[in-house]
């Protein structure tokens, strides 16, 4: 277990969280641009801040990876290129795609840039994963419903390294094939602007009467997932990156998480199986940082249960762990982690001084000042010296080691010990910095770059109308008949059978494809009676069907 190499990638909704997750023990941080992330309502960041994160990712030795998971519109293609550019060039070290246009112009463009395929892709087979290697994935997020034996037969057939949760929310449906927030309130999951719609109350009927309690509406809401006892499997089913889901979550809960979860692969990357066992104390804090209405081990084990859904509301009041939320706070989230470097100086009268810095990776740097001078009074002894030279301030570094040696009766300014030393830290960080940068982008063609010239379409206005009953529909129609009078132009509307079915009518003026559209599809469509006989009477045409319990067929 000592040779595996097992990443704990956090989740950054923020810089803030970034930070604390580092300081708390992660490898690596998943993070959004201003665009194309699957969470456009987190603190996501601007180009400049999110340069400043990578800088500061790789000075602390670990990995950041982007975001750009989010289904692109043919039109947005394009601007993909600028966009990613300046992060290519400052070391981003991936990206984490669901469209497969996305991916084939990420290869082509940014040839060096590591491509991790999302979760939103809905890879949940070794067939999939093993043509999204093909197309130059390196990484692939599997669908969060496998199972452990699923995973596995991935990694040992494709050797793609395979990153899976292991804490945080879980979806109802599969991840990137959700359309209940698009459908209700016009907000898509599959462009970052899911509304959550599945953590809302629901009833379920069957027969015209409820079959849930009154105290369990919440029957697409899951339990959060949180598998610390499943470390080993996870593991030891091929698995070398452990995702913390949370991006819309706190500092404080990014490093609570972190910082258990690093407790618990440290200690069996250590002690194997036969040490392994997971504390209480850890569980309940993992509840204290958030509490849905419990967790669940997810999919690994199970393929699915009620015992992975929330049902009852959890309570609107609880007691508050603030001891552990103000440890946290302490100790990750106000903090910065400091990078532990060493040094040696060299000051000899008459000579310049010297100053080299190395960091733990082995990158070193070295600067020179102004010559040494003969001290007329009090020389400076080497431990002076060496105080002043170990006063980093604001500065990321800290001397876990500085040795100097003076040659002479030595006098050298304050000012000018300073100096070198902020000149040979500075130098340092580019040097670890320098060892990222990219500058191998392939520009797109003037061919790529124009959009193929369209005739502008006239706006269609439309609505959604979910409808289950008689009356709902005729309402719905009677706004149908009003916008034809107020304007002669083509409108839509999508009308929502009870049964799950979306079919939009098109073309107000065009009333006669409607129907033969209803002829074409009513082969396979299970459209009800009472919905189709309205909508024929509204608009006055006589429509022969037979109708066999209740579901219409062709006559």
């Amino acid at each position: 277990m000592k040779n595996r190499t097992v990443e704990i990638l956090a989740p950054a909704g923020s810089y803030e969280s970034m930070v604390a997750a580092v300081n708390a023990g992660a490898d690596a941080v998943y993070i959004g641009g201003s665009r194309f992330g699957a969470r456009a309502y987190a603190n996501n960041l601007d180009e400049e801040t999110m340069v400043k994160a990578i800088d500061f990712m790789h000075l602390h030795g670990c990995r950041i990876y982007m975001t750009v998971n989010t289904l692109v519109k043919e039109k947005e293609m394009w601007d993909l290129y600028s966009y990613l550019k300046p992060y290519y060039e400052a070391g981003l070290d991936a990206v984490l795609v669901q469209d497969m246009g996305a991916l084939t112009y990420i290869r082509k463009h940014f040839p060096d840039l590591p491509v991790h395929i999302s979760t939103q892709m809905t890879v949940t087979g070794k067939y999939s994963a093993r043509d999204l290697k093909s197309l130059g994935a390196v990484r692939v997020v599997p669908a969060r419903e496998l199972s452990l034996k699923e995973i596995r037969e991935i990694y040992d057939d494709t050797g793609l390294e395979v990153e899976t949760f292991v804490h945080g929310a879980l979806c109802y449906c599969y991840s990137g094939q959700c359309l209940f927030s698009s459908l209700i309130g016009g907000r898509s999951g599959n462009r970052g602007r899911c509304a959550q719609t599945c953590r809302l109350p629901f009833d379920a009927e069957q027969n015209g009467k409820y079959v849930n309690k009154k105290n369990e509406k919440y029957l697409l809401s899951l339990k959060d997932l949180c598998t610390l006892d499943l470390i080993p499997d996870i593991l030891e089913a091929g698995v070398c990156s452990l995702k913390i889901e949370g991006r819309m979550k706190s500092p404080r809960y990014t490093a609570g998480v972190v910082s258990i979860y690093r407790k618990y692969v440290d200690l069996y990357l250590k002690e194997g199986r036969a040490g392994y066992h997971v504390d209480q104390a850890d569980r309940d804090a993992l509840l204290a940082l958030f509490d849905r209405g419990g967790q669940s081990q997810g999919y690994y084990r199970a393929h699915n249960g009620w015992d992975m859904v929330v049902l009852k509301e959890k309570p609107e009041y609880r007691d508050v762990n603030q001891e552990l939320f103000d440890y946290l706070d302490r100790t990750y989230v106000n903090t910065e982690k400091k990078i532990p470097v060493t040094g040696n100086a060299y000051i000899a009268v008459g000579n310049a001084g010297y100053f080299s810095v190395s960091d733990e990776a082995g990158n070193t740097a070295w600067e020179e000042s102004q010559p040494a001078e003969e001290a007329k009074n009090a020389p400076m002894d080497a431990e002076r010296i060496r105080k002043q030279l170990s006063k980093t301030g604001d500065s990321m570094f800290t001397f876990t080691d500085l040795s100097v040696e003076c040659e002479g009766n030595v006098f050298m300014p304050v000012q000018a010990l300073n100096k070198m030393r902020r000149d040979v830290l500075e130098k340092l960080k580019e040097e670890i910095l320098s060892g990222y940068r990219r500058n191998s982008s392939v520009p797109p063609t003037k061919e790529e770059e124009t959009l193929p010239v369209r005739k502008p379409s006239e706006k269609i206005p439309e609505f959604t109308a979910f409808v289950q009953t008689k009356a709902q529909f005729e309402t719905v129609l009677g706004k149908f008949k009003m916008y034809r009078k107020l304007s002669a132009g083509e409108y839509g509307i999508y009308l929502v059978a009870a049964v799950g079915l979306v079919i939009f009518f098109y073309g107000i003026t065009k009333l006669k494809t409607v129907i033969e559209t209803i002829r074409q599809v009513q082969s396979y469509i299970r459209l009800n009676r009472m919905y189709l006989e309205v909508l024929l009477k509204m608009i006055g045409i006589t429509y022969i069907a037979e109708f066999s319990s209740g579901i219409c067929k062709d006559a």
